[in-house]
């Protein structure tokens, strides 16, 4: 497989194109860095790269923070948690921006006469904060958030939620996102899905070998796979 292309191009159009946040819509990695250095600056040590946290972004803050405080166990870190989410908080968005093509895409999916929405693993106050800092919140049709529901991905639970909020089955949308629980849990809601290989991973990782519909190097790719070439 070529991952600089989308696997297959689908000959219909999705009545609603629904995206993971963290990775695939914005690159917010440099704000939760700066929020994680704050909570090791607190703590009395030294601040991370930026690259020695990235690939985990998409993983969450417990992920972040077992990185960043290798010496504590799984309690310390639901301790650090409340702190780091504060923190984070406070200057969601000052450094996240779309990632590359993104806006273009989203203006195609509009202009087809389609609508998008966000799933995400995020806290949902956190998610809708990062929305409104894109100036996206009157655009996107639906948003759960990783606390929604009782339940969040791998589970399609928030999937099939979002689906029925916009009035839709599942068949009618597809999911984009960055994380091998993207599309497993598209896959397990009965979605189409494509990987976004512009995401947030470790290099163990093989994107590619995920049990994707399409697997898209970019924005174009993602658009050129739902049948729409952004503006």
């Amino acid at each position: 497989m070529n991952p600089t292309t989308a696997t297959s191009v689908r000959p219909w159009w999705p009545r609603a194109v629904l995206f993971d946040l963290d990775g695939t819509l914005v690159d917010t990695a440099p704000d939760l860095v700066a929020a994680v250095n704050r909570l090791l600056a607190e703590e009395g040590q030294s601040p991370l790269p930026e690259a020695a946290l990235r690939p985990l972004v998409s993983k969450g803050g417990r992920a972040l923070l077992a990185r960043a405080f290798p010496d504590r166990d799984g309690i310390a870190i639901e301790a650090l948690l409340p702190r780091f989410l504060a923190a984070y908080a406070g200057a969601l968005t000052r450094l996240s921006r779309p990632f590359a093509g993104i806006e273009a895409l989203l203006a195609g999916i509009e202009s087809g006469g389609g609508r998008w929405g966000i799933v995400t693993n995020k806290p949902e106050h956190l998610a809708r904060g990062v929305v409104a800092g894109m100036g996206w919140s009157a655009r996107c049709a639906v948003l759960v958030g990783g606390d929604t529901l009782p339940v969040r991905k791998p589970d399609p639970a928030p999937l099939r939620h979002a689906a029925a909020l916009l009035g839709l089955t599942t068949a009618d949308c597809v999911y984009v996102g960055d994380d091998a629980r993207d599309i497993a849990a598209g896959n397990a809601a009965g979605m189409p899905t494509a990987a976004a290989l512009w995401g947030y991973r470790e290099p163990v990782e093989q994107p590619e070998h995920w049990p994707a519909s399409a697997h898209c190097v970019d924005a174009v790719a993602v658009a050129t796979w739902i049948g729409v070439l952004p503006r």
